[in-house]
């Protein structure tokens, strides 16, 4: 049975049988399964290289080993993208963000197995990134896919993307809540019992997939010993200050590093240099290596020691100044190294290096409180470190909160990390207003939020509503040649073009009605002396939200559209709204 026939027997069957609502809760299904199988290939992928790697280096020489290692891996995921996929790979969710928001939910076929090939090199050999991003965008290939194979609407396709960002999410943490916050909240998903049901059952699905084929071990290992103490929470509401302005840190820093790499065209300038550079980092910082996970599970348990393992800095434990200046250290350049990972043609996601960097300053906050005579829990502090900086980097108070109360167990700190969390994302808007997610998109114009009247906007094209049909004129002919043109028009706007086909002036009909019939100054006068220069123009590259405003501001019903000041036609009003109308019905349709 072909493709064509076995889908077209599949729609026959919902429309028979199934409502359209229901039909997209079986599809999340089979698409949270494929997210969770997704995160099991990952999983088992970076744990097989990882194995392998270690397994045949051994000896004194292994420290050493991991200079090169990271770069060997960015080097061939690099060489499988440019000479084996041929095509770009994005890194994740902003990927899943742009093709929501500009690119009709589609989401290229090749993603469902390059973000999983790439990640694992990367991570895999020690790139110092997490594997969170390519799994939502694997996850996200696949819901993009069936929802186009199924003919489904851009409001559908959608729903199904972000089922599988939960799901894939809810896999690799096995914290199907979170998963579902995160697509509300990142993902920028309404709120409405139309996709909180498929949500859940993608989610749901995820999970127990990661469960059948992972086991039952959450990723990391935390048991509240001790009660919480209401008396202790203005230390918390401190921490929170704290991890929110490491946000800004490593929000800023990220985006400088990549900055500066950008201007790099070759890719193997940027292997040699940014890759050179990650290596001296995790040769002298052995922490940096790789996801991290280890080294968080250790500092729940209040642990670390073993950040000095195989490091040149191995007695520096042993002095509470050395100490904090080493984990200071660690703490600050992991940022670097995850942006280098990146800027080097890696491939992998900023959850586990967010993660990292909140354990390591909640245990570090804890420890300085307890060097100072305050008697704190400094597990329960890298706890809700973490929290705090995945709300600061990420911008997702509420992901944070389930996130690591579902991945620890921690629920009984629900207050705490509901505290930090707010008080980290607020002290981080203040400086930055966009996450490393979304901050290019946000430059671009091209980010979706929650809300729904400016992603309508967003969503439509000025190419789309370019109108063609006004005669042109020359700025030398005369009102005779004007009236002519007038006669075979149905127009009251002509715009004045030069040879080049550059925009010199308009010339509207109610301007000229009290001289057309006279004409003694048909062949006198000259429609330079009749054209006036626009007051409002619109370019192409200007995004819908910015024409809306021109029309709002200005008053009027049809404003000139120029690329690189040629004229392109006519915008107008009527039509400006009458596709907002048509585009809030396919955006609204249940």
């Amino acid at each position: 049975m072909s493709e064509s026939s076995f889908i077209k027997r599949v729609n026959n069957f919902r429309i028979r049988y199934l409502s359209r609502h229901h039909f997209l809760c079986i599809l999340s299904a089979f698409v949270g399964l494929a997210a969770g199988l997704a995160a099991v290939i990952i999983k088992n992928m970076v744990h097989y290289i990882h194995v392998t790697l270690q397994n045949g280096f051994q000896g004194d020489h292994t420290r050493y080993l991991i200079f090169v290692l990271p770069v060997i891996g960015i080097a061939l995921t690099v060489i499988f993208i440019k000479y084996i996929n041929k095509r770009p790979v994005s890194h994740g969710i902003p990927g899943v963000l742009f093709a929501i928001s500009k690119n009709n939910g589609i989401i290229r076929t090749h993603n469902l197995f390059s973000s999983v090939i790439t990640s694992a090199l990367t991570v895999g050999f020690g790139g110092s990134v997490g594997l969170e991003g390519p799994t939502v965008a694997t996850g996200g290939a696949v819901g993009s896919y069936i929802g186009r194979v199924m003919k489904l609407n851009y409001k559908e396709v959608t729903l199904l993307i972000s089922c599988a960002s939960a799901g894939a999410l809810s896999a690799i943490f096995k914290a199907p809540i979170a998963g579902i916050v995160f697509a509300l909240e990142v993902i920028m998903l309404d709120l409405t019992m139309w996709a909180v049901i498929p949500l859940l059952i993608a989610s749901a699905t995820a999970a127990l997939t990661s469960y059948l084929f992972l086991g039952q071990n959450v990723l990391y290992q935390f048991t509240l010993t001790e009660e919480f103490d209401m008396g202790q929470i203005h230390w918390y509401l401190l921490l929170g200050v704290v991890v929110g302005l490491i946000s800004v840190y490593f929000t800023k820093s990220y985006i400088r590093i990549t900055e500066i790499f950008e201007k790099f065209e070759s890719p193997w300038k940027r292997i040699l240099v940014a890759g050179g550079l990650l290596g001296v980092m995790i040769l002298i910082f052995p922490p940096l290596y790789g996801e991290g996970y280890e080294v968080v599970n250790q500092e729940l348990h209040g642990e670390f020691y073993h950040l000095f393992e195989n490091s040149f800095f191995e007695g520096w434990h042993q002095s509470f100044a050395l100490l904090v200046v080493y984990m200071l250290l660690v703490i600050g350049l992991k940022v670097v190294a995850t942006t280098l990972t990146f800027s080097a043609g890696g491939i992998g996601g900023i959850f586990a290096p967010t993660l990292f960097m909140g354990a390591n300053s909640g245990l570090l906050f804890g420890l300085v409180l307890n060097q100072l005579g305050v008697d704190v829990s400094v597990s329960t502090m890298a706890l809700v470190g973490m929290a705090g900086m995945i709300a600061g980097v990420v911008h997702a108070p509420l992901t944070a909160i389930f996130l690591i109360a579902e991945i620890t167990g921690g629920y009984e700190l629900f207050l705490p990390l509901m505290l930090a969390s707010t008080i980290s994302y607020g002290t981080t808007r203040y400086f930055v207003k966009n996450s490393v997610y979304t901050v290019q998109l946000a430059k671009r114009g091209e980010l979706m939020t929650h809300h729904k009247d400016r992603n309508i906007l967003l969503m439509m094209k000025i190419s789309d509503l370019i109108e063609t049909n006004f005669i042109t004129v020359r700025s030398d002919q005369t009102l005779r040649d004007l009236v002519q043109v007038i006669t075979n028009s149905s127009r009251n706007i002509y715009p004045v073009v030069d040879e080049q086909n550059y925009l010199k002036g308009i010339v509207k009909l109610d301007d000229i009605r009290h001289i057309m019939f006279n004409q003694e100054m048909y062949d006198i006068t000259k429609i330079s002396d009749l054209m006036i220069t626009p007051e409002w123009t619109i370019e192409t590259t200007d995004q819908m939200e910015e024409v809306a405003r021109q029309f709002s501001e200005s008053g009027r019903y049809n404003i000139p559209v120029l690329q690189n000041g040629k004229y392109l036609g006519f915008v107008s009003r009527a039509r400006v709204f009458s596709s907002y109308r048509e585009m809030l019905k396919h955006f609204s349709d249940d």
